[in-house]
């Protein structure tokens, strides 16, 4: 049983679109006093997908009794997150990236997008996709386990803590200036 459930390996259940306002302003000053600020809008959206990595699933997770079984999942993890450039709208409306001596070129809007990622990754914990995913998850093999031929059905979970795979985007940028 161990073998075929692992042969799934990565299972991506839920997915997930976040759409964030990226706002940032530059201002330009003259001994301590401002005297021109720039500011910029847009519009984005990250897509993150869920799921249970299959891998870790050993012997003692699954406990079979007649027509019962006990399965405990490894916790959710983030198995793909995109923050596709290609999402990036520019409000020009509110926008005003050439303010008096003071202009938002490309380096300053790729440096707001980099922190709006980082501010999508630092509350992922917070956005509810452990619950979800859990619950889409446990859809999923409650279907499986009763083609079966199983009628209890028991799943829970190692943790409520959501795995993120860390990115170090400062590491990332450094490379790419470097070339």
């Amino acid at each position: 049983m161990v073998g075929k459930i692992q042969s799934a390996s990565d299972l991506a259940t839920t997915e997930f679109v976040v759409d964030k306002v990226v706002f940032g302003t530059k201002t330009k000053k003259l001994l301590f006093i401002s005297i021109s600020e720039a500011q910029f809008l847009a519009y984005s959206k990250a897509t993150i997908k869920t799921g249970v990595d299959l891998n870790k699933i050993g012997p003692e997770d699954i406990s079979i009794d007649k027509e019962s079984i006990r399965l405990q999942l490894p916790p959710i993890e983030v198995v793909n997150f995109s923050y596709p450039p290609s999402s990036f709208v520019e409000d020009s409306l509110i926008s005003d990236t050439r303010a008096l001596l003071n202009k938002i070129n490309i380096r300053d809007q790729e440096e707001f997008f980099r922190m709006a990622e980082l501010d999508i990754r630092a509350n992922l914990q917070y956005m509810g996709l452990v619950k979800t995913s859990q619950e889409h998850t446990r859809k999923m093999f409650k279907v499986l386990l009763r083609s079966l031929g199983y009628k209890e059905i028991y799943i829970s979970f190692e943790s409520d803590q959501l795995m993120i795979p860390q990115v170090n985007l400062l590491a990332d940028q450094d490379q790419i200036i470097g070339q």
